[in-house]
């Protein structure tokens, strides 16, 4: 129906013979053992950035995949703000095109989002896909904003639509893929991610 075409984006690829292909390929098969913990971890002798990198990219693609299979449950009509909860509500702003946090329905929060995230994984001078090219200084902050907001996306799925996820028969797909995040976020990156209520929320908190 009224669902924005755009929403659902098309996968990123890593580059297959490269570095972070072989990480991911690694992080797969560490995947498949059932053990996530062990599946977060760094492997031995390898590059911090990069496993962030090649996580971040993955995580962008499962939500992106998980997301998409749900978009005709989440119109303009049935989710006119981007929520997860009564309490809870986020507004957009990334701080370049739209500098002053905006309220908007969920499908286009989602859009904005999604847009914003795939555009600096296609930035080769914040995600360099190139052995050799050095990640920027600020890569790390990038990288968790970028996670925090993707974090938003597992919420509102989970609080608003989770009878649609059941009914897909994708519960147990959602919640690995979340647990799995949670633990990445938590022990790689030491984030606590907070679902901050809409009337604590600082003007820096978007």
């Amino acid at each position: 129906g009224s669902r924005s075409s755009k929403t659902f984006k098309p996968k990123k690829n890593i580059p297959e013979g490269s570095h972070q292909y072989e990480l991911l390929k690694h992080a797969e098969a560490t995947l498949g053992s059932g053990n996530l913990r062990m599946a977060v971890m760094l492997p031995e002798g390898e590059d911090l950035n990069e496993w962030v990198a090649v996580n971040t990219v993955d995580f962008f693609n499962q939500i992106n995949m998980l997301y998409g299979t749900i978009t005709d449950f989440c119109t303009e009509e049935s989710c006119p703000v981007m929520s997860a909860g009564p309490k809870y509500e986020y507004h957009w702003a990334d701080g370049t095109n739209i500098k002053k946090p905006i309220k908007c329905s969920a499908p286009k929060y989602i859009d904005y989002l999604m847009t914003w995230v795939q555009d600096q994984l296609d930035d080769e001078t914040l995600f360099p896909s190139k052995i050799g090219v050095p990640f920027p200084k600020n890569f790390m902050s990038v990288a968790k904003t970028i996670l925090k907001r993707l974090f938003r996306v597992y919420a509102h799925i989970y609080h608003q639509h989770f009878d649609p996820v059941i009914q897909l028969q994708e519960e147990a797909h959602l919640n690995t893929s979340f647990k799995h995040f949670i633990f990445f976020v938590q022990v790689i990156l030491n984030l606590i991610l907070f679902i901050i209520p809409k009337r604590e929320k600082s003007p820096k908190e978007r």
